[in-house]
């Protein structure tokens, strides 16, 4: 077994509010021990991390890999606007481009400090074998852990949307009338091939499920995913409450919350996670305590799409277990942990009438970044203490966030952007040195993403411009409902 003596560094302590000179063994793929800064120990190679903070790789609590090559696509959208231009967004799609995405979200990643990230990749119409596996050979390429889970539907949005359809003017109905996801059977078939045939573990990626949004999936799918997740012990994690007019849906179609519908049908269990939740009750909070279950909070996104801002606070009061995330980069534009912490820190100070004791401080952000993430994935990280696995992340003490030195927790939150990010550590391996990426061609990867994006851009050029025709109806129809779904709200408040 390696062992490696990290040595001269800061290192942030667990409770993120420190970082005391010491020095840390590794064994493997493990801290093995946090020492003082002059320990010495034989028969390990060292590593001189002076004018260095180490802290646990950040872990990005929800993400979507598909999104790296839509980058900055679209401006004044909401949720709904954005699953309108979907069809174009991420149209087009081959194996290569699939992978390529993937692999420009991880770079990106890692670049910037984070370890690990649970991943709702998308394939249209339904997930492939071939597709998933060109998705986790890009993760474990750029040397970061992931929890892959294809995000399936058997209803696309239009379907989905009480209404949307017939909201259309007459001559754009038929087209999105026709437009189909892959049928129920045929996705849980390939899903449980691929979870039989899974090859990737050893490289730290390990397979998911996640049924996007509950109206865009029939109850019978909802529960062949669960049966899934059951026979294979996949996380779940699926977008729940995002926007008004989801929540006004699920009052709709199934006359109580989304996710009180979704533990009828048993799919709220210790593995799921909610991601976004930001029109989540205070009865949909106690209900995932009381299951185990968590909520990644995506406060960039919720801000970027207008969706409002989540109730981090009364989650982790009622006893859920919240990380942090970005969101894909299709709908929050970049996959910097470092900002999602800054803008979920700023959120909780936005609540009318919270008090200072409400707002999240830096070092409880910091830990929902890390360990509070590390347990919506499962994995074994987030805390450097002796026994934890060695994904470390190494920030230059002399870069201009960090002088001076004043307060490590605050400066993580309020100062560092990312650009401080010299050397990245995931499972005892050197996977970022001095903010270059081993073991893979950046140039290449930036000539290809450039005419990836070219070429994308020309293949869904006239899909594009119908999806620009749709775009005023679907944001009328959908306002309409979030409106009516604010005013039931306030009165129910009110008696």
């Amino acid at each position: 077994m390696t062992r490696l003596l990290i040595t001269g560094a800061r290192v942030l302590n667990p409770e993120a509010d420190d970082a005391p000179l010491a020095s840390l063994l590794i064994e493997g793929d493990r801290i093995a021990a946090v020492l003082p800064a002059d320990a010495k120990v034989e028969d390990a190679a060292t590593h001189d991390a002076s004018g260095r903070l180490v802290i646990p790789g950040l872990i990005n609590a929800h993400t979507h890999g598909h999104g790296a090559l839509a980058k900055g696509a679209g401006d004044k959208w909401d949720l709904a606007l954005l699953l309108a231009h979907a069809p174009w967004v991420g149209g087009g799609r081959g194996l290569h481009e699939k992978r390529l995405s993937t692999t420009l979200n991880a770079v990106e990643m890692l670049k910037k400090g984070c370890t690990a990230a649970f991943d709702l990749h998308a394939e249209f119409p339904g997930p492939t074998a071939d597709g998933l596996d060109s998705i986790a050979e890009a993760y474990a390429e750029a040397g970061l852990r992931a929890v892959l889970a294809p995000m399936i539907a058997d209803k696309t949005f239009f379907q989905a949307t009480p209404g949307l359809v017939e909201a259309l003017p007459e001559e754009h109905r038929e087209r999105a009338a026709a437009m189909r996801m892959a049928g129920m059977e045929d996705i849980l078939r390939t899903l449980e091939g691929v979870a039989r045939s899974w090859k990737h573990g050893a490289a730290g990626i390990t397979l998911g499920i996640a049924p996007t949004i509950p109206l865009h999936c029939t109850d019978a799918f909802m529960q062949g995913c669960q049966k899934l997740a059951d026979e294979f012990g996949l996380r779940m994690q699926t977008h729940v409450s995002e926007a008004r007019y989801q929540a006004a849906g699920g009052e709709i179609a199934y006359g109580s919350t989304l996710l009180a519908h979704m533990d009828r049908l048993g799919l709220v269990t210790p593995r799921f996670s909610v991601a976004h939740g930001v029109w989540l009750t205070p009865e949909d909070l106690a209900l995932l305590a009381k299951r185990g279950a968590g909520l990644a909070h995506n406060a960039g996104a919720n801000m970027r799409l207008a969706s409002g801002i989540a109730p981090a606070r009364a989650a982790i009061e009622a006893g859920v277990t919240v990380g942090i995330g970005t969101d894909g980069s299709s709908s929050a534009d970049n996959q910097n942990m470092f900002e999602a912490m800054r803008l979920a820190a700023f959120a909780s100070r936005l609540w009318e009438g919270a008090e200072d004791d409400e707002w999240l401080g830096t070092a409880e952000t910091v830990r929902l970044a890390t360990a509070g993430s590390a347990a919506i994935m499962g994995i074994d990280a987030g805390v450097i203490v002796p026994g934890k696995l060695a994904d470390l992340a190494f920030l230059d003490l002399d870069h201009i966030n960090w002088l001076p030195l004043n307060n490590v927790a605050n400066q993580l939150v309020w100062t560092e952007d990312g650009s401080a990010v010299r050397d990245v550590m995931v499972g005892g391996a050197w996977k970022l040195r001095d903010g270059k990426v081993l073991g893979l061609d950046e140039a290449k990867l930036a000539r290809e993403a450039r005419e990836a994006a070219a070429r994308l851009t020309a293949a869904n050029a006239a899909t594009r411009e119908w999806c620009d025709k749709i775009a005023p109806h679907v944001a009328c129809h959908c306002r309409a409902m979030a409106g009516g779904f604010t005013r039931v709200r306030r009165l129910l408040k009110a008696d």
